[in-house]
């Protein structure tokens, strides 16, 4: 009897630790938010969000200034060039986090008027920020943020 006792327990202080667990990770969010022309520093921030995503956090990710360049179709050399020691770019390792995790991407809503282009310039999926819901979401309690 005191065995089977003990087992009881011992499932129910495993199942409120999972069930917390499982309630945490629904509240964790993450917003990388790239502005660095250097695409080093753009690459290491993919691999660093794609990380804390295979860690269970929500991404999103906030291009801003020159480093919205990744998200142009057109996008120059330095966003699509592969680099060591995997062979990614900062677009192509961009592109994987979206397609294999559903994270979104937006460029800051200034990007696109003073680049002198619209939308259409952003590859499929890629959208603009919207400054009220990104400033909630960068407030927001159960959100962290990567700059670089």
């Amino acid at each position: 009897m005191k065995a089977l006792k003990s087992l009881f327990a011992a499932a129910l202080m495993t199942l409120s630790l999972a069930t917390g667990a499982a309630a945490s990770d629904d509240e964790n969010k993450l917003v990388t938010v790239v502005t660095s022309p250097d695409p080093q520093t753009q690459l290491m921030a993919m691999v660093l969000t794609m990380q804390s995503i295979k860690l269970g956090v929500q991404g999103h990710i906030l291009l801003c200034g020159p480093a919205g360049d990744i998200a142009l179709k057109d996008a120059p050399a330095s966003a699509t060039a592969p680099q060591n020691p995997k062979g990614m770019s900062p677009q192509s390792l961009m592109m994987r986090i979206m397609e294999m995790t559903g994270t979104k991407v937006e460029v800051c809503a200034i990007y696109l008027p003073n680049k002198g282009a619209d939308a259409s310039a952003l590859l499929d999926g890629i959208g603009v920020a919207k400054p009220p819901a990104m400033a909630a979401r960068l407030m927001a309690d159960d959100t962290r943020i990567m700059s670089f």
